[in-house]
């Protein structure tokens, strides 16, 4: 599940960030504790606590004391904005880029993009 690309900490948060956007962890219910996430993942509680942590500061996770870390109203749609925005600049603009270094068209690149969904629809169903 961890690759060597980043640290630990920040890939479990991004795992927890997807799960939250995939509607694993809808908004108000509760996500495991760090300890939770330690033992599954088998890592060192600290690791997971500095995870859990990140998702606190940005607004995506709260606690209620003695009670746990909950996903927070409006987690959802903020992680989508953020992976939409990036997903842009990621993706989108270095695809456009190179079609028009290769001097492909707008709706060439569309009819491309539009056959390439068809060919992924087709294989899922």
């Amino acid at each position: 599940m961890f690759s060597e690309g980043s640290p630990i900490f920040q890939q479990l948060a991004a795992q927890i960030a997807n799960d939250i956007v995939a509607g694993t962890y809808p908004e108000g219910t509760a996500v495991p504790s760090a300890s939770e996430y330690a033992i599954f993942y088998q890592m060192n509680p600290a690791t997971a606590g500095k995870a859990v942590n990140v998702l606190v500061e940005q607004g995506v996770l709260f606690k209620k004391r003695g009670v746990g870390m909950f996903v927070s109203e409006g987690a959802r749609e903020m992680l989508s904005a953020q992976r939409h925005a990036a997903f842009r600049v990621l993706f989108v603009e270095p695809l456009v880029r190179e079609a028009r270094v290769l001097g492909i068209e707008t709706d060439e690149l569309a009819r491309m993009i539009a056959t390439e969904t068809d060919a992924q629809s087709q294989i899922l169903y």
